[in-house]
């Protein structure tokens, strides 16, 4: 027969109490009773009843709410949660999602409270939603949110990322190139990155005396399909020709990179394309992606290791002054590949 909780507490010495509470990570239990609890575990081979512990209400698991097409992302920030849960003890709800639904609001809530999660790691455009943030805040559930911001938001537990900074970097690149017809293809508005990137565009441009052109950007969705229809537009319609595309995704470039192959346009000599996020498109293409690195994997670890830390606080002490909300920011860094080179004579 499997051993039970009571097999490790004999063999461990302790109470079967508190083994459920190594078991549960709480912080209440020291460290010596703790190796001793999972050495026994180690020994009887014994395997925690999950569905017990849920039942008991414990916080043993937390939910990934998201709604983005890029799968490549979506892993990404997966594998990352599922790493901090492997390693801190916590299942993962993993919880797809149209935000653009009437009821989303209603549907998350009936998701945490059917799955009893302890908790919520909220990716874009969720996690931008006020209205979204209030109602939990309305039902006392915990959540941590990856924005895209310059600074973190000190009202609940964020991780941010300076898109905006980013992308100001990356159009200096083309910038310092030569180029100075530099189109910006945009990915969903819905996402508040898409608008940061292009107000980190549109700043590097102005710093250097270029001012924007209204015909060099235009509005999309994070889709390799929406890369190749802009890019299409761009370069059969548009009188101003651009020598330089900057996507606001690895997608947008690579339909970009194939658009541009297809007119009969050489990049990088003809036409100079950046991306960004550092996705596996940015690096199967030919030439590979000028493009800004974004470490979504480890950006999504962070996120779901706040959470877990709001979790173990638990209820303060009234007398307890409450503690500032964790955050932690990242900063995409610019990475040149080949698909950038001197803008034409």
């Amino acid at each position: 027969m499997p051993a039970t909780i009571k097999d490790v507490a004999k063999l461990a010495g302790v109470s079967f109490k508190t083994v459920s509470r190594v078991i549960n990570r709480e912080p209440s239990v020291g460290k010596e009773l703790q190796e001793k609890v999972w050495a026994a575990a180690k020994e009887l081979s014994y395997q925690p009843n999950k569905s017990a512990r849920l039942l008991r209400g414990s916080p043993s698991s937390i939910a990934f709410i998201y709604d983005n097409p890029n799968s490549h992302y979506v892993i990404e920030l997966q594998n990352g949660i599922l790493a901090e849960c492997n390693e801190q003890g916590f299942d993962l709800v993993i919880h797809p999602c149209d935000s653009k639904s009437a009821g989303i609001i209603d549907e998350i809530a009936a998701t945490v409270k059917r799955a009893q999660v302890a908790g919520l790691v909220l990716t874009p455009p969720l996690s931008e939603r006020p209205e979204m943030i209030e109602r939990l805040r309305e039902q006392g559930i915990k959540f941590v949110r990856i924005l895209s911001a310059q600074e973190a938001d000190n009202d609940s537990p964020c991780v941010f990322i300076d898109d905006r900074m980013a992308a100001a970097n990356i159009t200096r690149h083309l910038i310092g190139l030569g180029h100075k017809r530099i189109a910006f293809l945009g990915g969903d508005t819905a996402h508040k990155s898409s608008i940061e990137r292009l107000e980190g565009y549109k700043q590097a441009l102005r710093e250097n005396d270029l001012e924007p052109h209204e015909a060099l950007i235009l509005d999309g969705d994070y889709s390799f399909e929406s890369g190749v229809e802009r890019t299409k537009q761009l370069l059969e319609e548009n009188s101003q020709q651009a020598t330089a595309v900057f996507a606001c995704n690895d997608e947008i470039a690579a339909g970009t990179l194939f658009a541009a192959r297809m007119l009969g346009t050489d990049v990088p000599a003809q036409l100079s394309i950046v991306g960004f996020e550092d996705s596996p498109f940015s690096r199967q293409t030919w030439p590979k992606l000028t493009t800004a690195q974004q470490p979504n994997g480890t950006i999504a670890q962070t996120a779901a290791s706040l959470l877990i830390q709001e979790i173990r606080k638990g209820k303060k002490a009234a007398t307890e002054e409450p503690s500032a909300p964790g955050h932690q920011g990242f900063y995409p860094e610019l990475v040149i590949r080949d698909s950038t080179a001197q803008a034409p004579a």
